[in-house]
C-alpha cells in the first residue's frame, strides 16, 4: 500500500506543479517574448478601437493555475482521509527508498 501512496503523491505533485509552472512561468515567458502589450486587457486607442491584444488569454493562464491548485487541494484531502486520527505520518527515515 505504501508504494501506491508514494506513486499517487509523486503524480499529484508533478501534475499540480506542472500546471502552475505552465500557467505562470512558461506562458509568462511566451507572452514576454511575443512583445508588447504586456497587460491582461486589450489596448485601445482614443476612438475605442482595439489596437493590440495579449497573445495568450489571461483567463487560460488563470485557469491553469487554479486547476493546479485544485489538484493540490484534492491530493491534500486524499491524504487527510488516508491518515487515521491520532497517527502521525511516517518520517522520511522510516519510509523505504524507491
Amino acid at each position: 500500500m505504501q508504494s501506491n501512496i508514494n506513486t499517487i503523491d509523486k503524480a499529484a505533485m508533478l501534475v499540480s506543479g506542472g500546471l502552475i509552472l505552465l500557467g505562470i512561468v512558461v506562458l509568462g515567458l511566451v507572452e514576454t517574448l511575443a512583445g508588447k502589450p504586456y497587460g491582461a486587457a486589450p489596448m485601445v486607442n482614443d476612438a475605442g478601437e482595439v489596437v493590440a491584444t495579449p497573445l495568450i488569454d489571461p483567463a487560460l493562464r488563470t485557469g491553469l493555475v487554479i486547476l493546479g491548485l485544485m489538484v493540490l487541494l484534492l491530493w491534500g484531502l486524499y491524504r487527510y482521509t488516508l491518515t487515521p486520527m491520532g497517527e502521525a505520518e511516517p518520517s522520511a527515515a522510516e519510509m523505504p527508498a524507491d
